[in-house]
Parts: structure tokens; sequence; C-alpha cells
């Protein structure tokens, strides 16, 4: 356990932990770095090196130990995904007026408060900047350690952030907020004026696949090497990622595509497409389905651009040379404006498989 097995953006992780050594940790931080690029891991470590009861130390500088009392209950809050799922479980059984006055947060310990997009919106809500507010002024003034807020989005409610600033500006002793963010320029300026700027950069797909080889090694080299390219330099995307629903979203991507650029074969584009019709597992398999050509159409850019070393799908390579020939970048830019529509009529409930059906017609016509 420890910091030690964070991977990758040590430089980083070594001036936080310089802050910690010299007691003036930062009151307000934020952690910015692509998805799955492990800024909610970190902050969690950095909670736990604070509040650890038994402190340790690697490469003279503050470490947590893992198993006392304290480092267990902050890690408890690891699984993001679950903790929020039983907060939204917990809420949808409550009356419809106590259901108005509640707001999702994760606390798995008294000093650590998480504050997760609330559903459905997924946005950081007014409810929950209160609530933080409220934990920070009215904590006991003898607390023995420091408290960390945990903000896991920069999406917010424009009131919430406005809130949000306020205690920026007079921030109670012994607290620190984390704000994780993908954008940080998403925040408002008056807010990141306020907070120290960490970012967790993309690891070199060589060193993702050495950590896949030792975390995953039910991968072949073949899906190591794809994998750590559509991780996209992140860690946790990395170790995370499902290779087989991946494929076979990537495999109705390329339909859509050889649709589009071939001899036509439509009744097999609609049997594909029937399959993206209705509820809930069709809207996920849709998004799936939208990312996938989202990678294809970028490596489709990088052939073009005569930088084939640099694609993400090496697995089709040859393919991608052969759609390659004869296209431009305007097809290539109209295409990717065209999934972007597919996506905005999802937000408006249209039909998913008419939608793809037409968009595959739409790119013949091109």
């Amino acid at each position: 356990m420890g910091f030690q097995s964070f991977y990758g953006n040590e430089t980083t992780v070594r001036h936080l932990r310089e802050g910690l050594r010299s007691g003036h940790f930062p009151q307000a931080l934020i952690l910015a770095g692509p998805r799955g690029a492990g800024k909610y891991t970190l902050a969690l470590m950095l909670a736990q090196a604070v509040n650890c009861l038994e402190p340790a130390e690697t490469d003279g500088l503050p470490d947590f130990c893992g198993h006392c009392s304290n480092c267990v209950r902050i890690g408890e809050s690891a699984n993001l995904e679950e903790r929020v799922a039983e907060a939204v479980a917990t809420r949808d059984d409550m009356r419809d007026a106590d259901k108005r006055e509640t707001r999702i947060l994760v606390q798995t310990h008294p000093d650590v408060l998480i504050v997760p997009p609330d559903p459905p919106q997924l946005l950081i809500k007014m409810g929950q900047v209160r609530a933080v507010i409220h934990a920070a002024y009215y904590r006991p003034p003898a607390a023995a350690h420091r408290a960390f807020t945990i903000f896991t989005t920069s999406a917010f409610m424009k009131e919430a952030a406005n809130s949000l600033l306020k205690v920026l500006e007079e921030p109670p002793e012994r607290t620190s907020l984390i704000l994780l963010a993908e954008n940080p320029h998403e925040l408002l300026p008056t807010i990141r004026s306020r907070a120290l700027l960490y970012r967790l950069g993309a690891l070199p797909p060589a060193e993702i696949e050495e950590l896949l080889a030792e975390r995953r090694p039910e991968l072949k080299p073949a899906q190591r090497a794809l994998a750590a390219r559509l991780a996209e330099g992140a860690v946790g995307r990395a170790l995370t990622i499902d290779l087989e629903v991946y494929l076979a979203s990537r495999q109705d991507a390329l339909l859509v595509l050889r649709t589009a650029l071939r001899e036509p074969n439509f009744s097999q584009l609609f049997h594909a497409t029937e399959s993206y019709r209705g509820g809930a597992d069709g809207q996920e398999k849709t998004i799936n389905l939208l990312r996938a050509m989202g990678s294809l159409l970028e490596d489709l850019l990088l052939m073009l651009a005569g930088t084939p070393g640099l694609i993400r799908n090496l697995d089709l390579s040859a393919e991608l040379e052969r759609m390659a020939q004869g296209l431009n970048v305007e097809w290539i830019a109209a295409t990717s404006r065209a999934v972007v529509q597919v996506e905005q009529g999802m937000r408006r409930n249209l039909l998913r498989s008419l939608s793809l059906d037409a968009m595959a017609v739409g790119l013949q016509e091109r």
C-alpha cells in the first residue's frame, strides 16, 4: 500500500507529498487530467496520508499505512460508482418530499466528504455545496486531523459554483478542498485563481503496456497494445477497459463506414442497428458505437496526415489505410459532425436505430 502503488506522474505526486511534509498543505487544489488518469485515487491517497493513524515515510516523504482504521474507512470510498449507486438507491426509497431535499454525497469517514455529480443532470448542485459549507464551518475546532472535501467533477450549477467561491475566499482552518477536473477551464476563473493546480499527464503507451502485462496477464500482447492505445495515456482506463465490448462496438462502427465507402449492404446494416432500438442497453450500446466511430475517424485522419504510427486501432492498420485512400479531411469532418448529430438526437429521445441508419445513408451520399 501507500503512494508507491500509484502508477506514473511521479513529479506531481512528489510535490504533493512535499506539501504534506511541510505541514502547509493547500486549502484548495485542482487535480487536472484525462478521464482515468487517477485523479480520484490520488485524492483519496492524500486524505489517507493526512489522517493515517500509523503514518510512515518512503523516500523521505510522508506515506500512509493502508491498514489502520482511518485508511480502511477512507479506502471504502475507492469504488465511487458503487458508493454513488448506494446513495441514489437510498434516495429513491425516500418519500417524494424528502427526495427533493436530499443530495447525493459519499462519506465513509467523518473527515472525508466526497461530492459526485448529482443525477439525473450530473451536475454539482446547490444542496451539495450547502452540505460542504456546513461540514467545513461547523466542524469541531479541536478536531485532530485535516478534513477533505473532494469534488469529483468540475461541472457545477452556476449558483453552486458561486457559493463554493465564498468558501474559497474565507477557507476554514484545517480543511482542504480538492476539485477533480478533466478540463479545469470549466471552472470559474475566480475559483481557479484561488486554488493550486496540479496536472496528471498521459503516460506513454509503452509504459501502460508494461503495467497491463503485470496487472492484466490474461491479455495477449496484441490486446495489451490495443488497450494501451485506446486508454490515451490514462492508467485507470487501461486497467478497466472491456476490450470485448469495444471490439463489438467497433465492428458495428466499421459496418457503418463500409456501408458509406463501399458497395452498400443495407440489409446487413439494418440488421445490426436493430439491436440499438430500445432500453438502457440500447442507449449504452449506441454510446459505445459512437465512441468507437470517433476512434476510427481519428485514425483515418492520422492516416491522411501520413502518421500511421500514431493510430490507436493498430490491428486495423491495413484496412484503415485502404479506407483512407480517396478520402479527404472534409469527408472525415462531415462524418464527425454526423456522429455529434446522433448524440444530440439521443438527448431528444430520437429512435436510435433509425438515427444510425440515417447517418450511414447520409455518409454514402457525401
